[in-house]
């Protein structure tokens, strides 16, 4: 189009002289040609100065329209060569924009033209400014036509083959994206028709630096790397990044942004790139949505366990009222019992009591878990000596049923450094789980041992075990295994449920590994390096009781 408004006033110049000198002397003639000549760049360069194409191609074809009409007028008509000019907007209209609406508003405009100068024939003829047809006329038509055929070639590509906008076009429209051609600085040398239909605006305005500038500013240094990667040699790149646009009426997203899914490949020539541009507007949505729906559901959990830990609180100063004063009557402080069943009734009064003491504070160290507000007190021990006490509090169990316990710690497992009262409520958690589950004259076995600054131990039972569907929901509060071998059993289901926590909030893993009739083998890694004191505090902040392990996979097997 520059080449156009620039190159076009030197054929007017011309015409205006050849036509003028029939009428002036060759002195006035030249003269006024070159104001005509300076006039037309002036209203070119006005014309380009709006930096508004649309805008800009309307006003050119308007100004060739008024133009090549006096020159048809003052060549004497329409039966001059000279009308055969007003077809030069039609074919630069195509040349410039390349499209068949261009084709017919400059086919219109033509029209136009040759209509308007046959009407200003007759005018000028009485003013003495036109004058007759001539065969010197064909000057201008044939210098024209000698340009326009020098162009042919580069606008119609040679036969067989496609020029690699053709190519992004095809490919552009087989893909349903938007294809971006850039040199090694990321300036768009040319971009596909999809602009239109992906980011509302025309494929010119992404040119150059068009594009880079609606990148969302967060999103530029994922963008500059990817293309960076891209030529250092790298094949390809994908990335998601925000795009600014006109906001659609009723759009979640971030007004005047939407996100689009990038995928960078390197291109035919050195140091060009390919950007294959898709929208991936449904995919922020449903994002979002599910985002959303998780905000939701958490703040729900967080309300169920703040009343959950409330209503534990509270019962816990009732319950030690009664284990309390069920204690002194069972020791007769204030007198014997009349009847032997007043005693069997205080002592299931105590046992009764002590098992819901025991809930509620199984709850209640849950819900600090599941909240983040338990705190860990990294310190030095030995863990042998937190497994006689573990055993200590659960091996009274056994004394209904003979159950043997065995101890497999290595010795090179010495002292650990991490949270010695979580620790221990584990392996009490893990041998209470194990005992009950025990037939009589089972056996349940401890080990342990040390891998640098990690210590692996287990608590292992060749007791009823678990089946694999079972597995699967194993470790969830409240989450009881029942079957015909298990109904006997009393528990909560916030055993394991703890043990996940406790063992998580230290950054370590569990793997559960049982089948029907073999018995359990739980498994916990933990970190207990001296060096790790500041992480082990740290972690304490967050929960971590719906979250993935960090240092091991939590396996379930069967």
């Amino acid at each position: 189009m520059v080449a156009v408004l620039f190159g076009a006033p030197f054929l007017f110049a011309a015409a205006s002289v050849q036509l003028l000198s029939d009428v002036l002397d060759m002195a006035q003639a030249m003269a006024l040609g070159c104001a005509a000549f300076g006039l037309c760049w002036m209203l070119a360069t006005a014309i380009l100065a709006t930096a508004r194409r649309g805008a800009a191609e309307i006003a050119a074809l308007a100004l060739g329209t008024l133009s090549l009409a006096g020159l048809i007028a003052a060549a004497g008509g329409l039966s001059s060569p000279m009308a055969i000019v007003a077809f030069a907007l039609a074919a630069e209209a195509f040349w410039v924009a390349g499209t068949r609406r261009a084709l017919l508003l400059g086919g219109g405009a033509s029209l136009a033209a040759a209509a308007l100068g046959g009407a200003l024939t007759g005018a000028l003829a009485q003013g003495g400014i036109a004058v007759p047809p001539s065969a010197a006329h064909w000057f201008v038509p044939v210098v024209y036509l000698a340009t326009l055929l020098a162009r042919l070639p580069g606008l119609r590509p040679e036969s067989g083959r496609e020029t690699p906008a053709d190519d992004d076009a095809i490919l552009a429209d087989r893909m349903n994206a938007l294809i971006l051609r850039m040199n090694r600085a990321g300036e768009v040398s040319s971009a596909s028709r999809q602009a239109g239909d992906l980011l509302q605006v025309r494929s010119d305005i992404l040119l150059g630096s068009g594009f880079f500038e609606r990148v969302h500013v967060a999103d530029r240094v994922a963008y500059l790397c990817a293309l960076s990667d891209i030529g250092s040699g790298a094949r390809s790149r994908q990335l998601s990044i925000r795009l600014r646009m006109p906001a659609e009426q009723g759009d979640a997203r971030v007004s005047g942004y939407r996100r689009f899914g990038v995928e960078f490949v390197s291109g035919a020539e050195p140091g060009e790139a390919l950007a294959v541009i898709r929208d991936e507007g449904d995919k922020a949505q449903l994002e979002d949505e599910i985002a959303y729906m998780r905000e939701r559901e958490r703040a729900t959990r967080a309300e169920s366990r703040r009343v959950l830990a409330a209503v534990s609180h509270e019962l816990r100063t009732p319950l030690n009222a009664i284990l309390g004063f069920s204690d002194t009557l069972q020791m007769e402080i204030f007198g014997r019992f009349a009847d032997e069943r007043q005693r069997e009734y205080v002592r299931l009064i105590h046992e009764a009591g002590a098992h819901l003491l025991s809930v509620v504070n199984a709850t209640l160290e849950v819900s600090k878990v599941e909240s983040g507000t338990y705190v860990l007190h990294p310190e030095a021990f030995s863990f042998a000596d937190v497994v006689e006490a573990s055993l200590a509090l659960t091996i009274p169990q056994t004394t209904e049923r003979p159950i043997a316990v065995k101890l497999s710690i290595a010795d090179d497992v010495g002292v650990v450094h991490c949270d010695r009262r979580a620790v221990q409520q584990v392996l009490i958690n893990l041998l209470s789980n194990a005992v009950k589950f025990t037939p009589e004259n089972g056996e349940i076995v401890i080990s342990a041992e040390r891998t640098g600054d990690r210590i692996d131990f287990s608590v292992a039972d060749n007791g009823v075990g678990i089946a694999a569907d079972d597995l699967q929901r194993i470790g969830e509060p409240f989450m009881q295994v029942r079957s015909e071998a298990t109904r006997h059993v009393e528990g909560t289901g916030l055993g394991l449920a703890l043990v996940r926590g406790l063992v998580g909030l230290q950054g370590g893993g569990v793997m559960i590994d049982s089948a029907p009739g073999e018995g359990t083998r739980v498994t916990v890694s933990l970190p207990v390096g001296a060096g790790t004191t500041k992480e082990i505090a740290n972690r304490t902040k967050a929960p971590v009781i719906d979250e993935e392990w960090t240092d091991e996979e939590y396996r379930k097997t069967a």
